[in-house]
């Protein structure tokens, strides 16, 4: 296990060449629907599907005022056991020729592999291992990401695609989704921004509160800037979509185009995100980024993978999402 660990940081070495200490742990999947707390509050049947992890105060109303997190949940996916907080993607399809979807199922990352699904998740303190790193705040939720954009432009550096030759790669970076097959899947990146304004919890964008070092990148140790001075965590996913029973290029498009889309339509990438809702019991974040932990921390309550497969919530939306398709879930419209 120590070895395959080693293998899998290995890439968040290369990229944080100075790093001293990082949070690394397997979420096992929640629930896979379409609901949207953040952007859909209260809504039954969010414009498209997401795949998520962490605790099961998962719901479609999480009023910042009036829900307690760790107090609502009574279990968690994750492997920190006081780890309640929710974290979600978007799904990935595959696109037969006959214009038919397939979901694509996920697999989990290398040192997890009895995770069911889900994702990993990093917490990464400040990189140089000197100076304060403040933990989020109950009520603190963000997104990262757009959706709705198509251009390579807009997408921040932080959000990536990265075609696997084996479980343990960690090179070749994309922004865009991956043009041939990928022999052992495909792995999205998502790197939340890890400077705040040290005040608002969620705006009503849930994106402006946070933003990225104003100069330099994280790796580099770039400072924050003046509008958003408080360094937080790194927050990074890791989901491994195993895109292997699609690896045959005689059922991709004619045109040679790749035919994986994202559960809202996209079939560039450029509209990778990721949404988080805070939801540590107590101090146990601060306290993790306080000593340094490298990978597991001996000050935090851990439960096995196993016990974390065991926690879910019931899919409230109830409609179909595998076998195949003829449209995406939420009949969302595939971009042309």
């Amino acid at each position: 296990m120590q070895l395959q660990l080693q293998h899998a940081v290995a890439g968040l070495a290369l990229l944080v060449p100075n790093v001293v200490a990082l949070l690394r742990f397997s979420c096992s999947q929640l629930v896979t629907e379409r609901l949207d707390p953040l952007v859909n509050p209260g809504v039954t049947g969010s414009p498209h599907l997401h795949q998520v992890i962490g605790g099961n105060a998962f719901r479609p109303l999480m009023d910042l005022k009036s829900l307690d997190i760790p107090s609502a949940a009574t279990c968690t996916t994750c492997t920190f056991a006081d780890d309640f907080s929710n974290y979600w993607t978007a799904v990935l399809y595959f696109q037969a020729r006959n214009g038919t979807f397939k979901r694509v199922p996920q697999k989990p990352n290398a040192g997890f592999e009895s995770a069911k699904g889900g994702m990993t998740v990093y917490y990464t303190p400040v990189i140089s291992g000197t100076g304060k790193v403040t933990a989020f705040k109950p009520g603190f939720r963000m997104i990262v990401g757009n959706p709705n954009n198509r251009n390579a432009n807009n997408v921040p550096r932080q959000l990536t695609f990265t075609c696997l030759k084996d479980i343990y790669t960690r090179t070749g970076e994309t922004k865009e989704f991956p043009k041939q097959p990928c022999p052992a899947g495909i792995m999205v990146n998502v790197r939340f921004p890890t400077c705040w304004d040290g005040v608002t919890l969620d705006p009503p964008d849930h994106a402006s509160h946070v933003a990225y070092p104003s100069s330099g990148t994280f790796e580099s140790n770039g400072p924050c800037p003046a509008t958003h001075p408080v360094k937080i965590p790194q927050l990074f996913y890791e989901v491994i979509w195993d895109t292997t029973a699609f690896n045959n290029k005689a059922e991709w498009p004619a045109d040679g185009s790749q035919p994986f889309v994202w559960s809202f339509g996209d079939k560039s990438g450029y509209g990778n995100h990721g949404d988080y809702v805070f939801g540590w019991k107590g101090d146990a974040l601060q306290k993790a980024m306080d000593t340094n932990c490298y990978i597991n921390c001996p000050q935090l309550k851990t439960q096995s993978i196993q016990q974390g497969n065991q926690c879910s919530v019931k899919d409230t939306v109830g409609e179909q999402i595998d076998g195949w398709l003829t449209e995406l879930p939420g009949g969302m419209p595939v971009d042309k």
